[in-house]
């Protein structure tokens, strides 16, 4: 499965785009729709201006290694919708961090569990604070992971 238009939607929505390197919520050095530069082969882009179609590219980049390894940790069939919402979860709070969450052994458990909406909404911290950014954010993700098209 890959992440499908309403999941590419969400994340371009909520990361906006930003042509220079910037700082996100925790002072990580971000570009384009929120892609951390994290790797040596990346470092250059902390002086460059980068277009929205290179942004779509890193975007596509970090969305295939999340979806890689999403294959590896859900072990339940999602809807198209499920998928998305998670791959949007996984880019903005990192897999490992939903890895270990109660909301992935709630999804592996039951995809359908409607206890799953508050688990999204237990992720709206960045820097010790809660950012009403990523209430509205977690809120998304959840209505789109429970939507039926």
């Amino acid at each position: 499965m890959i992440t499908g238009k309403n999941g590419v939607l969400l994340i371009e929505q909520f990361e906006g785009f930003r042509a220079k390197m910037y700082k996100d919520a925790v002072g990580l050095p971000t570009i384009g729709f929120g892609t951390l530069i994290d790797t040596a082969e990346e470092k250059h882009l902390l002086t460059e201006t980068i277009t929205k179609e290179q942004a779509e590219e890193l975007l596509r980049k970090e969305l295939g290694m999340i979806e890689q390894k999403l294959k590896i940790i859900v072990t339940k069939p999602l809807t198209q919708n499920q998928y998305d919402a998670l791959v949007s979860f996984a880019y903005n709070l990192g897999i490992y961090n939903l890895k270990s969450s109660t909301l992935l052994k709630k999804v592996n458990a039951n995809p359908n569990d409607a206890s799953i909406a508050k688990e999204f909404m237990k992720w709206t911290h960045a820097g010790g604070k809660v950012l009403k950014g990523l209430e509205i954010r977690r809120k998304a993700e959840s209505d789109l992971y429970f939507k039926v098209d």
